[in-house]
């Protein structure tokens, strides 16, 4: 069935992987900080979430890659908080500084509803991995009351394996940063230990779920992976290891957004490498190795703008 959760609810699998979702709130192993604590209790730990979700704004939002905005935007979700702690956190106002309100799962799920009934594409969940098992007992009461258009996991990429494994027959697109190749600027930029091995492997457990990205005939992404790697200055996010990685151990097929849209928000002024915006040649030299690596499939940002890239023709989408 289409969206794969319904069929996850209809053979009732979705109540039992919410079952061990929240589980693993009561000492909390949801991420790779593990920290312990007891959210079902609502105690609060590195993500300063407790028991119920919390959320800054929902909205269609049209400057997501093409296929994923499409015409009538793609419904986003913005939850608060995160499980990293990025100095340069361009959305920090709600990821760090915790914008926002706590929401009941019936209202999560009527979010659901009101950004299917104007016509969004997919439901967008942003930074959603601390507050996974929320998202899913709310997916569960938006599916009795409607909802059919697929999810879009939209992540920071510090993932345990174990736990996208639970998202299996639910998510049909996932949509993760590759941050960081070197665990010593994880560490530095993000307090994110061991993200690289995190990151691989969760999304290793990505593409063997939902494989290449497969966009309709009307260029709307209906199942698949789609990688973004934010370029920041002085090669801090070792775009060469991580364009091996995507060739050698996913796919030379797999979608990729290169972006070049960092800007110096939040702390990052305090970080003499990372206190600027990238150069050209900086992007330049990320978009070769890309193509060294033999990926294509994607798309670059120069601008301000997303584009298509397909071999040496570059043609904007429209």
């Amino acid at each position: 069935m289409y969206p794969s959760y319904l069929g996850a609810y209809n053979n009732g699998s979705l109540e039992k992987i919410i079952k061990k979702a929240f589980d693993l709130l009561e000492s909390c192993g949801l991420c790779p900080r593990r920290c312990g604590i007891n959210r079902l209790k609502n105690e609060f730990g590195f993500c300063r979430t407790g028991l119920l979700p919390k959320v800054c704004s929902i909205q269609p939002h049209y400057g997501e890659e093409p296929p994923i905005s499409g015409k009538y935007g793609s419904g986003t979700i913005f939850f608060s908080c995160c499980n990293m702690a990025c100095v340069y956190c361009q959305n920090y106002e709600f990821s760090q500084l915790d914008e926002g309100r706590e929401v009941t799962y019936e209202e999560l799920a009527t979010f659901m509803l009101k950004l299917q009934k104007i016509k969004c594409h997919n439901i967008n969940l942003v930074t959603p991995t601390h507050v996974m098992p929320q998202i899913l007992k709310a997916l569960c009461i938006a599916i009795s009351w409607g909802l059919n258009i697929p999810i879009v996991y939209n992540t920071g990429g510090y993932e345990l394996k174990e736990v996208i494994e639970l998202l299996d027959g639910i998510v049909d697109v996932y949509l993760p940063d590759m941050r960081y190749a070197d665990n010593a600027m994880a560490i530095k930029y993000s307090s994110a230990c061991d993200y690289p091995k995190y990151n691989q492997e969760a999304v290793k457990e990505m593409h063997r779920q939902v494989g290449i990205a497969k966009i309709d005939e009307s260029g709307i992404i209906k199942r698949g992976l789609v990688i973004r790697h934010l370029v920041l200055p002085n090669n801090i996010s070792g775009t060469k290891e991580i364009m091996r990685f995507i060739s050698q151990e996913l796919s030379k097929d797999t979608y990729i957004s290169l972006m070049s849209q960092y800007w110096p928000c939040y702390k990052a002024k305090d970080f003499p490498l990372l206190c600027r915006r990238i150069t050209c040649e900086e992007y330049a030299r990320a978009r070769k190795m890309m193509h060294d690596y033999g990926l294509y499939n994607g798309w670059i940002q120069e601008a301000g703008g997303l584009e298509r890239f397909k071999g040496t023709n570059i043609k904007r989408d429209v």
